[in-house]
């Protein structure tokens, strides 16, 4: 199979996979909660053909192969006994919740089998993660994966504590020690004063070392933790760019072609990762950028879905808490129609990111 196919293919599955879960959180939590669920749906319309019915859940199959929807009885009139809307808010707040929560969960399982792959980080080591192409860490040989041992005669235990060893070196020979593949290599580097700040005056990008994981416990926590750290960024981001703290290029929305040239990269990556090299005594280390796209696009689709906005999740929320609190709700009829202009800004919004994918593509490259 070509790497395009495969990658198509990948793309795909990933992308309704990491929606249909969060169909499946609605719909799961709904039953579970004694509210009526007319339709569930594999795909977006337009169906197919109805599959079975189950407890008064018609299952049917659609002709797009992205996610799945659901479609809950009375989800917007309280008068139809059974349904969402007629349940108490508390149930109707369960029921919001459960779609993103089944993302954030799923990035959790995501994240925890990847820590379980490539191991969980020791903050005790620092290891190469980059090394910039015609940099001085590149000219003395420096690796990414390398641990470093030493600098300069001293134990090196903290990213922190190299760097200050760096900066208080600048164009002077530094005597490195790291471990590449189990062995001990000596290495001279002399990080440079004329370098620009983002650039590093050795050219290297660093952080703990990952070890491999000493259990599945371990590898749950660091994934939690992961999927804490990445869920934090995404909330923060708004304030960031305002800020100037981050770069609205770096940051802009992408679409569904966006989304699909990054995991064509990926997924190129991750193949080649795993071929034969041509030196036996030079292995490949192997990477996971696909499934890391994976744990990200599930859990910024649960984060996103909780902005309180119109016709998302989030919105919706919104208009329960007022009974929550106060004991009064907001006339249905106003929640309907303000959901039914925040779906059209949405989907204008949406059309206006997916567009912009083939009229000003970001140029996003994954890490060497």
């Amino acid at each position: 199979m070509s790497l395009s196919i495969l990658s198509l293919v990948i793309f795909i599955a990933v992308f309704a996979g990491v929606v249909f879960i969060h169909e499946f959180g609605h719909f799961i939590v709904a039953r579970l909660l004694k509210v009526e669920v007319e339709e569930f749906g594999f795909g977006l319309p337009p169906r197919i053909l109805t599959l079975f019915h189950w407890k008064g859940t018609r299952f049917t199959l659609n002709w797009l192969p992205i996610g799945g929807f659901v479609r809950p009885k009375g989800e917007n009139d309280p008068n139809v006994p059974g349904g969402l809307a007629a349940a108490s808010p508390w149930t109707r707040l369960a029921v919001l919740l459960a779609g993103p929560t089944m993302n954030l969960l799923l990035g959790i399982v995501v994240f925890s089998l990847l820590f379980f792959e490539m191991g969980v980080p020791d903050y005790t080591k620092v290891q190469v993660a980059e090394v910039m192409a015609n940099s001085p860490a590149s000219e003395a040989g420096l690796r990414p994966d390398d641990i470093v041992v030493e600098a300069n005669g001293a134990k090196i235990t903290d990213s922190n504590q190299f760097h200050d060893i760096i900066y208080g070196n600048l164009d002077k020979p530094i005597q490195l020690t790291v471990l590449r593949n189990g062995k001990t290599v000596n290495l001279t580097a002399t990080p440079s004063s004329t370098r620009p700040a983002g650039a590093g005056a050795l050219g290297i990008s660093m952080g703990p070392a990952l070890v491999p994981s000493g259990s599945v416990i371990d590898s749950v926590r660091y994934g939690s933790l992961a999927v804490y750290e990445q869920s934090r960024l995404l909330v923060l981001l708004p304030a960031q760019l305002i800020r100037g703290q981050a770069s609205p290029d770096s940051s802009r929305f992408v679409g569904i072609k966006g989304i699909y040239d990054l995991f064509g990269q990926a997924v190129s990556r991750d193949v080649q990762s795993r071929e034969p090299t041509s030196s036996p005594t030079q292995g490949q280390v192997p990477t996971y950028f696909t499934l890391q796209l994976i744990g990200i696009l599930t859990i910024s689709l649960g984060v996103l879905n909780l902005v309180p906005f119109p016709a998302l999740d989030g919105g919706r929320i919104l208009f329960v808490l007022p009974e929550l609190l106060l004991r009064r709700r907001i006339p249905p009829e106003w929640e309907n129609g303000i959901n039914a202009v925040g779906m059209a800004l949405l989907l204008a919004f949406m059309l206006y990111v997916n567009v912009m994918d083939f009229v000003n593509p970001a140029i996003v490259t994954l890490p060497k």
